[in-house]
């Protein structure tokens, strides 16, 4: 008897809780329909959009500035749509009820692993820039384009959310333009030059990143242009003759590089220079 009630609790109790998941299941897609119907504004929007010229830019809608973003960056109005992105964040976290890769409502706010992942399915990936290095030592004609991720704020009737807002910049007929989704039109950086200063304003910032867009069979070293070096000669000032000896001038040569190739290598040889003269002494 007392097995059958074991059996039985725990029967009623997977049906409890496959009660609960069914309704909590349903009561989200509910949610998610009202916001879709309260901001559904996807296709309206998007038949908007167009291009300015020869530059196609798409303008911003609910929270999908990373497909806005992907579909700038390659300039095709059907690159990506919600529902491909959608498929992404199922694929990368199957069995969660409540998907970790974008918004809860189903308005976007799309993270990194589903940007890189889209960019996958085209054959192309995201590399993080390491903000230690300067953007002069990029070749940007190695690049797609490059994809900004910067702080924003959402105004959510009378609530103000901090999120993250996702920004493609492209070379389009030898000028770079910000293809921000949230600007009316798209905006010209520049060349190289200009583009290079924009870069380092956007380093300065806080919680930002920049990620470069490669074709995925690209030589990773060779997207990198070599540090400059430069010879430099001065000669050194004379010192006062004394009565003892004349101290002739001496003209140095010096060679500028990286602290990573010649720091710690001069280190060590005037170390052992100074050994080898104690040993000597």
């Amino acid at each position: 008897m007392e097995i059958i009630l074991n059996i039985l609790e725990y029967s009623a109790a997977i049906i409890f809780s496959e009660f609960l998941i069914s309704s909590f299941a349903s009561m989200h897609n509910s949610c998610l329909h009202f916001v879709e119907n309260l901001f559904g504004r996807d296709r309206k929007s998007l038949q908007k959009n167009g291009s300015k010229g020869n530059i196609y830019h798409e303008k911003q809608v609910k929270e999908l500035c990373a497909l806005h973003a992907l579909n700038n960056l390659f300039q095709e109005k059907n690159a990506f749509n919600k529902q491909i992105l959608d498929n992404i964040c199922h694929s990368l976290s199957p069995d969660n009820l409540v998907n970790p890769h974008k918004s809860l409502l189903g308005l976007g706010n799309y993270d990194v692993n589903v940007l890189m992942a889209a960019l996958q399915l085209k054959g192309y990936e995201a590399m993080w820039f390491d903000k230690r290095k300067d953007p002069s030592n990029i070749d940007f004609s190695k690049i797609c384009g490059l994809i900004l991720n910067v702080p924003s704020e959402m105004k959510f009737l009378p609530l103000r959310l901090n999120r993250k807002h996702w920004i493609a910049v492209k070379e389009i007929e030898g000028t770079f333009y910000n293809l921000d989704s949230k600007l009316e039109n798209p905006v010209a950086i520049g060349k190289v030059p200009d583009l290079i200063s924009y870069l380092r304003e956007q380093i300065r910032g806080k919680d930002r990143e920049i990620f470069l867009v490669v074709d995925q069979d690209l030589d990773r070293n060779s997207l990198w242009k070599k540090e400059p070096r430069w010879n430099e000669t001065y000669s050194m000032p004379t010192p006062l003759n004394t009565s003892s000896n004349r101290i002739n001038s001496t003209v140095a040569l010096i060679h500028l590089s990286s602290e990573e190739e010649t720091g710690p290598r001069h280190n060590r040889n005037s170390q052992s220079d100074l050994e080898r003269d104690h040993k000597r002494s």
